[in-house]
């Protein structure tokens, strides 16, 4: 009995204990009203650009799992197929479900960055101006970001549901991903960024933060996207004449502001001491040395790196052989429409005795030649993991070299703080000359494209091996109607969607540009039926139309719903 009274008595002192203890203010944690001072919404502000760089290593903002994969430009790479399946149901398309654990993720992972973005404006449309002189700045740079969010959300899924700070988090749960048409997101999406180009000023004292112009240029890229009418059966129907008018009209206004411009060289978009340079209109903004352990460094691209010493994991995101052979130049230095797959190259003769666009050599690892840009450090056969599934080439566009002061490890994967470019200024010229010939102006189409390729042309001086020679035989002219080419609106469609290929080859835009164009079944399973004779992994892939252009909705999304959300058609 003793004991038992003993026992009753610890018991008691405990509870007391306990109670006194939950009903004090947890140390180190801030209540939700502590954060509504400007210091502190400033500091929600830059947690909702974070956001951008808040990627795991299989779910990159670049979308390269996305665009690059599902588009002809890149395999999954690694061990083999059974490295990273979800990666490999990507690819090959008739594996893939809604079941798919990095679709769930990349979908959370978008609306976590929206979740912050509205959790701040929240606090700064709460705020007094004169107390936050920033104010409508910090609206307009959070209205661009979760368009940013949105438009990937939109070109991933097609439907998705949309709420922004005006509605409870409640009430997010009871938003249908169909409450709103295809042209309504649409809408939608544009709003954020016209709502952002009237209150963002036209330059920012501070890298990073968008501007009126890089607003200007998200506008024009949604309106591109908008143009391309589809039907529910994800069919191009139709282009309209008035949202391309928009696209030139948004393009020139960028294009006047004169902030921007094309790199000497096209290797200076993806080398680290050349971030913010005058091409880029908005990146991801990466770190290193910034008081953390290993810094905020591009987790997305980290398992793009070759299995060498100097790297050692994991040669994901490998260049296809259809994508190297689709750099050769004819014998008038223009790109080969047709027939530039009919023979394969691969060994180092091969890029001496035929002609190709410098591009190659920015975008592709190539055994024999010098990796990114260091004459001395030569990509090996040996670097690639597993040759006889995904052939012997590597990416290079989205890594560093190992020698550069931007390039971090954190075992067992690597990666650097150099900037990932989500708009550049080459892409607003390829929008516009885009624009210009689906309005049947194609004429005016040639000087804009040309100004991409000249910079191309141009871009030789870091391709060179350690005793001078060029690494490849290149050869790029610009397109001179009536002289080397024949420039009706048909050729000239050809001319730029040739490339917006060559120009932004694994950076994630490729199937993207497909599904707008109405085009991705006839090209991928034209893809798949002469590259699955060299690469035996991709015999059974198939892209089926109606389907395949959208990402399914995430199964634990729609449990999520309790069945509001609607799947997407074909799955």
């Amino acid at each position: 009995m003793k004991n038992k009274i003993l026992l009753g008595l610890f018991i008691l002192l405990m509870t007391v204990a306990c109670k006194k203890s939950l009903e004090e203010k947890p140390q180190g944690v801030a209540s939700s009203d502590d954060l509504n001072t400007p210091e502190n919404i400033e500091k929600m502000v830059i947690a909702a650009y974070s956001s951008l760089g808040n990627e795991n290593i299989h779910t990159s903002n670049s979308l390269w799992p996305w665009g690059s994969l599902r588009s002809g430009d890149a395999y999954k790479g690694g061990d083999g197929v059974g490295d990273n399946s979800e990666w490999n149901d990507y690819e090959t398309f008739v594996t893939n479900r809604s079941t798919n654990g990095l679709t769930d993720e990349m979908w959370a992972q978008m609306y976590n960055g929206i979740g912050r973005v509205n959790d701040a404006l929240t606090r700064v449309n709460a705020i007094d101006a004169a107390q936050f002189p920033n104010k409508a700045s910090r609206q307009a740079e959070m209205r661009f970001l979760r368009g940013n969010y949105y438009f990937m959300l939109k070109i991933l899924f097609n439907y998705m549901p949309y709420f922004d700070e005006t509605v409870s988090k409640d009430d997010y749960i009871k938003i249908s991903n169909r409450e709103l048409t295809s042209d309504q997101l649409w809408e939608k999406i544009a709003g954020e960024f016209i709502f952002a180009a009237d209150n963002l000023p036209a330059t920012q004292t501070e890298v990073g933060r968008p501007n009126k112009y890089t607003a200007k240029a998200y506008l024009a890229k949604v309106r591109l996207y908008q143009a391309y009418k589809q039907d529910e059966n994800h069919v191009v129907t139709g282009i309209d004449q008035a949202k391309l008018l928009e696209v030139v009209s948004l393009c020139n206004e960028v294009i006047a502001a004169g902030k921007y411009g094309l790199t000497p060289d096209f290797a200076q978009n993806f080398l680290a001491q050349y971030d913010n340079n005058v091409e880029s209109v908005f990146a991801i903004q990466y770190s290193k040395n910034d008081g953390t352990k290993f810094g905020r460094i591009d987790m997305g691209h980290a398992l793009s790196y070759p299995m060498n010493q100097e790297y050692g994991c994991c040669w994901q995101h490998i260049p296809s052989q259809d994508l190297v052979n689709n750099f050769k130049t004819d014998a008038n230095g223009l790109p080969l429409f047709t027939g530039y797959n009919n023979t394969d190259a691969t060994t180092a003769n091969d890029f001496l005795t035929q002609t190709f666009d410098p591009r190659l050599d920015h975008t592709v690892g190539i055994p024999g030649h010098p990796f990114k840009y260091v004459p001395s450090f030569v990509y090996q056969q040996s670097w690639a993991r597993n040759p006889a599934v995904y052939g012997n080439y590597t990416s290079m566009k989205d890594v560093a070299a190992y020698n550069d002061p931007s390039f971090q490890r954190i075992p067992p994967f690597m990666s650097s703080s150099k900037n990932w470019e989500l708009i550049r200024y080459s892409d607003v010229l390829l929008w516009k000359a885009e624009a210009l010939i689906e309005l049947g102006r194609e004429t005016e189409a040639v000087p804009v494209i040309n100004q991409v390729r000249q910079r191309a042309a141009n871009s030789t001086t870091l391709l060179k091996n350690t005793n001078g020679t060029l690494v490849s035989n290149y050869k790029v002219a610009i397109y001179q109607p009536g002289v080397n080419c024949t420039w009706t609106q048909a050729y000239a469609r050809e001319a730029l969607r040739r490339e917006r290929r060559l120009e932004f080859a694994m950076e994630g835009n490729r199937l993207f540009d497909l599904v707008r164009w109405g085009i991705a079944d006839t090209y991928l399973n034209a893809y798949f039926a002469s590259e699955s004779t060299k690469r035996a992994h991709l015999r059974t892939a198939h892209f089926t139309k109606g389907r395949d252009e959208y990402m399914p909705i995430p199964l634990n999304q729609i449990n999520f719903s309790k069945g509001l959300y609607k799947q997407n058609p074909g799955y």
